[in-house]
């Protein structure tokens, strides 16, 4: 991708950091997975982005056992749902910060907005097949809050 686009700012600045970010989000290198996104940044609230850097970083903050800025990531990208919502994984990008946002917030100890982020989240999810894993998992969270 790089090879192809070496001039592309979007490509070389926030999608292929992106992508080296989740990489290492899944390999529990939470740290180095928020240093490469630094770069993505200044791009976070452009529409071509769609707040991809702001949802892996929220993910690695949450690898890192850093709730509060997760929390604050993944509210950037509810806070602003016109550009999360004009693309194809936007929309399910978009759904599922609310579910990492509750998880954000139960890691900060804030159990009450914990709480609220599930209930928005099931809420969004409430047509879906029940035995969809990730609903599965949220529905079994929140049960562990009460």
């Amino acid at each position: 991708m790089i090879k192809r686009s070496p001039s592309d700012t979007y490509v070389n600045n926030v999608w292929a950091p992106a992508i080296r970010a989740e990489v290492e989000v899944n390999r529990g290198n939470p740290a180095k997975a928020i240093d490469l996104l630094q770069s993505a940044s200044v791009y976070e609230f452009g529409w071509r982005a769609k707040y991809l850097p702001n949802y892996v970083r929220g993910r690695a903050c949450l690898g890192a056992r850093r709730g509060t800025e997760a929390a604050a990531e993944f509210q950037k990208i509810l806070d602003h749902p016109g550009i999360t919502l004009a693309g194809s994984a936007a929309p399910l990008q978009y759904s599922l910060s609310y579910l990492q946002l509750a998880r954000a917030r139960a890691m900060s100890g804030d159990a009450a907005g914990a709480r609220i982020a599930y209930q928005d989240f099931l809420r969004l999810w409430k047509d879906a097949d029940p035995d969809v894993p990730v609903l599965k998992q949220a529905r079994g969270e929140l049960a562990k809050m009460r």
